[in-house]
């Protein structure tokens, strides 16, 4: 009996990781699970690149946009549903596509969830403050000096994942990261590793012209309908912080433009580095054929499976 497989397409934002798994999905019969944690919230469309309506019906997509940014939803709902799910698909399917840019959530199905000691509450309560006070800033030098491992895989722009790798860090004197992946979480499939890269003036082209056109597509006025919920964790995230910025009269459009871009650039930067890391992921250019990608996963199961 062959092994369940479940493919992790992973790469840095706006490589075309949508365009693979639809391809993947169509291929194998099966269906995709978005792992992409901005995607989740039904107010974000526009700022989280999700995908097309003609691309939704191309595949049976899950987890997009079935959360609002008003509901609390964590990685460990996300895992736990995500696994509930996988039972169910792995009942008629051989295989499911997994897709996404957020590491933390491919990780929780992939490894597991890991765990992190209790936090002493008036360190989260002084590190808001220092937030509210200094801006993030200050909170990523620490991060810097205490955890360069984590620093170089965080979202820096996201201040309440910056503050909760402080707080275990400062309430434990270890690195954040010290906790992470532990210990691998047994699994009933296998998970095949798809990557997508690109040389990096390819990549950040890509971006540049990816915000521009979400601005075409309206994201300015989607910015501004979030704006009065700006505190939300949700919306801690590059794409709509910058804009909020030219909404309280903090910079101009065109400066709030360019700052998403760059803080873009940067965190494609950092995806990358985490993912290089993985030496199980098997990597094809952006611009190869899709049925040469295609083949080379049939090999990688066939060989899994022999």
């Amino acid at each position: 009996m062959n092994q369940k497989t479940l493919l992790a397409v992973v790469g840095p934002t706006a490589i075309g990781k949508t365009r693979l798994a639809i391809a993947l999905a169509k291929h194998f019969n099966t269906e995709i699970i978005s792992a992409d944690s901005r995607q989740f919230f039904k107010e974000m469309r526009i700022g989280t690149a999700v995908p097309s309506s003609k691309e939704l019906t191309e595949a049976k997509h899950h987890f997009i946009q079935h959360k609002s940014i008003h509901e609390t939803y964590s990685v460990g709902d996300f895992e736990k549903e995500v696994m509930a799910l996988l039972h169910r698909l792995f009942q008629e399917k051989d295989t499911v596509v997994l897709v996404g840019g957020s590491g933390l959530y491919v990780d929780a199905l992939v490894k597991g969830l890991d765990e992190f000691p209790e936090v002493n509450p008036k360190i989260r309560k002084t590190l808001n403050k220092r937030l509210l006070d200094e801006g993030i800033e200050s909170l990523q030098r620490e991060l810097k000096a205490r955890d360069p491992l984590y620093y170089d895989q965080v979202d820096l722009m996201n201040p309440h994942r910056v503050i909760r790798a402080l707080e275990v860090s400062i309430s434990s004197g270890r690195p954040f990261s010290s906790f992470r992946r532990k210990h691998k979480t047994n699994r009933f499939f296998q998970t095949v590793y798809v990557g997508i890269d690109a040389d990096r003036a390819i990549i950040y082209d890509r971006i540049n012209r990816r915000v521009d056109s979400m601005m075409d597509e309206g994201l300015l006025d989607e910015a501004r309908q979030l704006h009065p919920f700006k505190e939300l964790n949700a919306l801690q995230t590059v794409g709509y912080r910058e804009l909020f910025e030219f909404f309280e009269e903090k910079c101009t459009l065109d400066f709030a433009v360019e700052e998403i871009k760059k803080n873009t650039r940067r965190f494609a930067k950092r995806q990358l580095t985490w993912l290089r890391k993985n030496e199980h992921i098997i990597w094809s250019n952006y611009a190869d054929p899709l049925e040469k990608i295609i083949q080379r996963i049939k090999n990688e199961i066939g060989a899994s499976n022999d």
